[in-house]
């Protein structure tokens, strides 16, 4: 008998380029698979003319897609990592990080200028606090400016002129085959990105067996054990879309490298840290990093 795969995904141009791709693999490795889509609009992607910490944060863009799989509507769902809050909704487990795509932050601006070379007061348009406070690190002049969207809608707004630049995850763009679009590559070592960012995490009920065996093949321990270490330290510093915090560990030999940023709502008291630890063994042992670069945070002086 043929097993069927039916997975949850958002509506929007990049949420279905990232399932599908990620789908496309685990066809791969097993082509008798029967494979279905299931879009779902989230309140995040409904509600689009207010910022997030009003409507209630990151955790409504997987709401709505996380009750299809406890109404058992679907057998997965893929999200963006960064879109998953710490706690996941009760009976749902994240049961495959694949590999993770580029980190990184990227500056798309009107005029092709870098950030250094950007004139003086220069509108800037992002919705992320911890994009904010990190542009304001660099550049106080600038004039942040809210604006949400898909990033189709938010490249045109640069390229109109709304905004004279913009920032976007790299990630997406290379998913969406635009790879060649970005005027800076922003890196970590002046710009973190957010927690998860350029991984997927794929949700399924917990105890689904057969299906936590079929991902098993196409999961991947390096990017799992560095993004648990990220989420670590959002966990302990209590972070949701009203925090400006960041966090990004690499593997260096047999070291976990980890860094982080976290600030005050207003962009106040920036404190930055980094630490590095053995590789971690399990699971346990990257959260437990996370948490402890979180909680020196925490308890950080700017």
């Amino acid at each position: 008998m043929q097993q069927k795969l039916v997975y949850a995904t958002r509506k929007s141009q990049l949420a279905l380029a990232q399932s599908r791709a990620f789908v496309a693999s685990v066809s791969r490795l097993d082509p008798g698979l029967v494979i279905e889509e299931l879009t779902v609009q989230t309140t995040g992607d409904r509600v689009q003319d207010r910022p997030l910490a009003e409507i209630g944060g990151k955790g409504l863009f997987v709401k709505e897609i996380e009750e299809a799989l406890l109404a058992r509507r679907a057998d997965i769902a893929v999200h963006s990592m960064k879109d998953v809050p710490p706690e996941l909704a009760p009976g749902l487990v994240i049961g495959c990080i694949p590999p993770r795509e580029d980190a990184r932050d990227v500056l798309v601006s009107k005029s092709g200028k870098k950030l250094a070379e950007l004139p003086p007061g220069a509108r800037i348009g992002t919705t992320s606090l911890r994009r904010r406070v990190q542009l304001l690190e660099q550049r106080p002049d600038l004039e942040i400016v809210s604006l949400r969207g898909n990033v189709d809608t938010r490249l045109r707004k640069c390229r109109e002129g709304v905004v004279d630049a913009i920032v976007l995850a790299r990630a997406g763009l290379v998913r969406l085959g635009l790879s060649d679009v970005p005027t800076e590559v922003l890196e970590p070592e002046r710009f973190l990105p957010a927690v998860g960012q350029g991984a997927l995490a794929v949700e399924l009920r917990s105890g689904d067996e057969s299906v936590a065996q079929l991902l098993a093949r196409v999961a991947h321990t390096e990017t799992k054990l560095c993004v648990l270490a990220e989420r670590g330290v959002l966990a302990a510093v209590a972070g949701d879309c009203q925090t400006p915090v960041a966090a990004y560990a690499v593997r260096r030999n047999s070291e976990l490298w980890l860094r982080g940023l976290l600030s005050e709502p207003d962009g106040t008291r920036v404190r930055r840290r980094e630490l590095v630890a053995p590789w971690p063994e399990t699971d346990a042992d990257a959260e437990a990093v996370g948490r402890r670069l979180g909680a020196e945070l925490v308890g950080a002086t700017a």
